[in-house]
């Protein structure tokens, strides 16, 4: 990924679904406890790139706990690989000027962090966070499961390569909830925007007109054609991602006997959701071409330029990488240009809210699928402690814990 702020200067269309999801942050939010017990409030953006685009969200969470619990220490962790670049965050955080955006300037007692490790590891402690969130992040793999033939993306990967991917990817989404599991306090919240193939059929540039990955192939595959890269640099280039469908994200979640269920998360929402290209929107506004292809390929050089360099070999020095792949996306330019109507890169989402359970349905579930028993004592016991100690409240998660009992 491109740096210094790049990321968040090119990419208008991740803000939009960052503030659709954010609003089921500020809902859930308003149902947690935020009053002082003894430890920071702890939210965790993964997959931050810049911090940019979560910046609007990450900033009325802050204001919400502070309003709520005008002591309580908070702190904000921004997680990446190790490679990202945290030094534009951290600029863009501590900037004091009148301009400034940032929720550190009239906020006391608030503590940015940063984890330069994958999502795909535990990042912080067992029983940690309260709020999580993370968007267009987790379609991101964590390696590169094997080679496609004829195309750069699985969405154009076809039998056992395609498996391939499918397989590997769901592997990588249990991880990623397991950990997640792990990190999450009692009753915290997890609120996720993911790129999916949705109900539809449609997916990231591919919701009419002319498909993006298709188009990604074809201007590589031309470079290959001509001479200008290796049949092996062309065989070498796969984006390491993979869309899931609706029913992939939510399976773990529906299986009672599944590790995800068994470690307390609970799927309260889910549904997809397409978000309009801004690039195009303007364009149809304006009808200026060039402005267009101007703001549009940015947009698609600022995630993806790493998977056509990385593509490239070793031994190439870096001013010939850098050649290559300025000419791979000057081909793109020139295309949108000429074909304005024909391109767009409409955000295909699924959008997904899920809580860690209260620990007294944690250790219920577990008894349950140890000794498979129904309506026992326990169950008695365990409706009682809630009641006294939860009120009415938590009936319908008691509801839930009843059907797997």
């Amino acid at each position: 990924m491109k740096r210094g702020g790049y990321y968040s200067q090119h990419t208008k269309g991740a803000l939009h679904v960052i503030n659709r999801a954010g609003a089921h942050v500020l809902d859930r939010l308003s149902q947690i406890e935020i009053e002082n017990r003894g430890r920071p409030f702890s939210i965790v953006d993964y997959g931050a790139a810049d911090g940019g685009t979560s910046l609007p969200l990450i900033s009325k969470i802050v204001k919400e706990v502070r309003d709520r619990a005008e002591n309580r220490n908070i702190t904000v962790t921004y997680t990446d690989l190790p490679h990202n670049d945290f030094s534009a965050l951290f600029r863009m955080l501590h900037d004091r000027s009148e301009e400034s955006e940032s929720y550190l300037v009239n906020n006391k007692n608030v503590y940015t962090l940063s984890a330069g490790t994958s999502f795909y590891y535990q990042v912080v402690p067992d029983n940690s966070v309260d709020i999580a969130f993370s968007a267009t992040a987790m379609h991101w793999l964590s390696g590169l499961p094997g080679t496609i033939s004829n195309h750069v993306h699985a969405v154009g990967a076809q039998g056992e390569e395609w498996r391939t991917f499918r397989n590997y990817a769901l592997r990588d989404w249990e991880s990623i909830l397991l950990h997640r599991a792990r990190e999450l306090v009692p009753g915290g919240i997890l609120v996720m925007a993911n790129f999916c193939i949705d109900e539809q059929g449609r997916y990231l540039g591919n919701t009419g007109g002319r498909n993006m990955f298709d188009t990604f192939h074809q201007l590589w595959s031309e470079l290959a054609e001509t001479g200008v890269i290796t049949e092996a640099e062309y065989m070498n280039t796969a984006f390491p991602q993979f869309y899931k469908t609706i029913d992939q994200f939510c399976s773990p979640f529906r299986d009672p006997e599944s590790a995800v269920h068994r470690a307390g998360l609970q799927l309260t929402t889910a549904y997809t959701g397409v978000t309009e290209c801004p690039y195009r929107s303007e364009f149809n506004r304006v009808g200026d071409e060039r402005a267009f292809a101007d703001a549009y390929v940015p947009t698609l050089r600022s995630w993806s330029e790493t998977v056509f360099r990385g593509g490239l070999s070793p031994s190439r020095s870096e001013q010939q990488r850098s050649e290559i792949v300025d000419r791979f996306y000057s081909s793109y330019h020139a295309l949108v240009q000429s074909q304005p109507e024909e391109h767009a890169m409409d955000y295909v989402h699924t959008y997904m809210v899920i809580r860690k359970s209260d620990w007294i349905w944690v250790f219920a579930d577990r008894l349950e699928a140890v000794y498979k028993f129904q309506f026992s004592v326990l169950a008695d016991v365990l409706r009682q402690e809630l009641l006294l100690h939860h009120g009415e409240a938590q009936q319908s998660e008691f509801q839930q814990a009843v059907r797997f009992w």
